[in-house]
């Protein structure tokens, strides 16, 4: 007989802990019965001798195991209530003991009295109606044993949205979340359809410390999950998508199994669709949250955004159904908006007539892109470019490909950026300035891809850009960062490198002169080599050999001051060792000196 099949998993774990079960029921229109079991193939079921001792109702009895005494103490026990039957419909009463503090009269000593007069008696009455009006009490300690309520907190989320508070939906958080802050916003639905639940949705105000950490147990999602009010997990992955782990609350479902395992219920499709659900609510929550313009909903978007914004973009990464949705919430610096930060629908409002693309640079900070000379002609022609100085923002970018299905997304440290009115080509100056392009190329073999004539540059006579494949500048900069990011892994990725020339710049066009005149001429060859070392550090790429940098530095110097460029500083003498004295040769020495002295006069 499989006792499983007959009584169900979740009765049948009671033997876990215990050695003999006991369960004494009786029905109204029924006798008292005893159903008694030790956990092997068979069950008995008896009346009960002693009558009906109940009334009505069950009574379970758990013969415990030697080594799960722990389970008769009353804090593990109402800890377990509190975490899985917390806002079942039926109250759960607990029976405790606790000792309480009562005030008690001190009992008063006999006293001796002798015989009195009349006055004196009236006086001493007096005296004792005086003294039990102020008879001494004493506290003492009292073991009081009472049936306690444990879940007393009741599910909100059964009740109307209208029929709550704030101030309950704040406590109601405050509660399942064991946070003292109040929460940025909240959500409160019923998703109808295929599957039927309802849920709360919660932003914390401040993001967990540990929200990107590798090592961080990704399945506590901090979302509860119920069936009929009953705790069934807060550690299923499946229930929120990585980026979106940061949200608390509860969801509750009257049409997903109850008694399975958790492996079981993971696979159940019902689950998949609630997950959709839960996602879209909580975007439209963000998108509330962004076109609330009153002042109280600019301030907490901007707190949303500070603490959040690199979770939004980590969704456009992965969730690739919601990413024009998300897309619509990223915020990032702009060339044309130095205080405030500006959307993707900012920055289309704002498009010159005939742009179709949307212009971006990613860097270490704002100061440094705008610096870029990258940006030079963009910014100069009146094109707005957003600086990206998030680590993750060009992934997200790249991810994105186009913002609404229309506007291209451009990184100008790639190649091939052209402007609506740029030509389509300059053959003239490509046709000048080849010798100089390929003896760059040649040159700088392993550095570059190739070198090729600007169409970008304004001011500065030469830049690195990558290739359409390549690392960028600040994508370098990242894998460097990594705890495996080693020359190796990045030496394919920069030989993407493409090196442009301005044309127009006076130094680029005295080079070509002097190449012209004699291509094996040290200075043509140190100076290509300054200006690719200029370029890279100027474009935010790092430099291979930091010395040679250095001394091709000091080697132009010394020429711009007539002085030979390989002339080197003059080496430090080196002390001369004596040979140490005593006192009596030095007295002999001295004495030798006088005797010539004396001779020669």
């Amino acid at each position: 007989m499989n006792l499983i099949g007959q009584f169900g998993v979740g009765f049948y774990s009671v033997f876990l802990v215990a050695d003999k079960v006991t369960v004494i029921s009786k029905h109204n229109d029924d006798k008292q019965h005893i159903w008694e079991s030790t956990a092997n193939d068979s069950f008995t079921v008896v009346e009960d001798p002693r009558g009906n001792t109940l009334g009505r109702g069950t009574q379970i009895v758990l013969h415990m195991k030697e080594d799960q005494e722990d389970y008769l103490n009353t804090d593990t026990l109402r800890n377990i209530i509190r975490r899985y039957s917390e806002f079942i419909n039926y109250p759960i009463y607990l029976w405790t003991t606790k000792e309480v503090e009562k005030e008690v009269e001190e009992p008063e000593e006999p006293k001796e009295e002798a015989e009195k007069s009349d006055d004196e008696k009236v006086k001493v009455e007096d005296e004792e109606e005086e003294k039990k009006e102020k008879k001494k009490t004493k506290t003492v300690k009292e073991t009081v044993s009472e049936w306690q309520l444990i879940n007393e907190t009741k599910p909100i989320w059964t009740r109307p949205a209208k029929e709550i508070t704030s101030e309950e939906y704040v406590a109601f958080y405050k509660s399942i979340s064991r946070d003292n802050n109040e929460p940025l916003k909240y959500i409160h639905f019923l998703g109808e359809g295929e599957v039927d639940f309802k849920a709360i949705l919660y932003i914390p105000s401040k993001a967990p410390e540990n929200l990107f950490d590798p090592k961080k147990d990704t399945k506590n999602t901090a979302l509860k999950l119920y069936v009929r009010r009953v705790f069934i997990t807060d550690s299923m992955d499946d229930l929120m998508p990585k980026y979106l782990l940061f949200l608390k609350g509860v969801v509750d479902s009257d049409d997903l199994p109850l008694n399975v395992s958790r492996e079981v219920f993971q696979q159940n499709k019902s689950l998949e669709v609630i997950k959709k659900k839960l996602v879209r609510k909580a975007i439209a929550l963000f998108q509330s949250m962004a076109e609330d313009s009153s002042e109280e909903g600019k301030k907490k978007w901007d707190e949303f955004y500070r603490e959040y914004a690199t979770t939004l973009k980590w969704g456009v990464i992965e969730d690739r159904l919601n990413r024009t949705r998300l897309s619509k919430l990223l915020r990032f610096q702009s060339s044309k908006s130095k205080d405030t930060l500006a959307s993707f629908e900012d920055y289309v409002s704002r498009m010159k007539e005939g742009q179709k693309e949307i212009y971006w640079l990613a860097g270490d900070s704002r100061e440094a892109l705008e610096k870029s000379p990258l940006v030079e002609k963009i910014v100069k022609r009146g094109y707005e470019v957003l600086y990206l100085t998030d680590p993750i923002d060009e992934y997200t970018m790249s991810a994105l490909e186009k913002y609404d299905g229309k506007h291209k997304l451009t990184h100008v440290g790639r190649e091939g950026v052209k402007l609506p009115e740029d030509k389509e080509d300059e053959k003239e100056a490509q046709e000048k300035f080849k010798p100089l392009t390929e003896f760059l190329a040649k040159h700088l073999t392993g550095k570059i891809e190739k070198a090729v004539v600007s169409t970008r540059l304004t001011k500065t006579p030469c830049a690195l850009v990558a290739g359409s494949y390549g690392y960028s500048a600040h994508q370098e900069k990242i894998v460097r960062a990594q705890a495996l990011g080693t020359d190796k892994n990045l030496s394919y990725m920069k030989a993407r490198r493409i090196m442009e020339v301005n044309h127009r710049h006076p130094l680029v066009v005295e080079l070509l002169n002097r190449y012209n005149v004699d291509a094996e001429d040290q200075t043509v060859k140190d100076t290509a080599d300054l200006l690719y070392e200029t370029a890279a550090l100027h474009s935010g790429f790092s430099l291979d050999d930091p010395a040679s940098f250095a001394e091709r530095v000091q080697r132009m110097m010394k020429l711009s001051l007539n002085i030979d460029p390989n002339a080197v500083a003059d080496e430090e003498e080196e002390p001369t060792k004596e040979k140490s004295k005593s006192k009596d040769d030095s007295k002999s020495d001295a004495g030798e000196k006088a005797d010539a002295v004396k001779e020669e006069l």
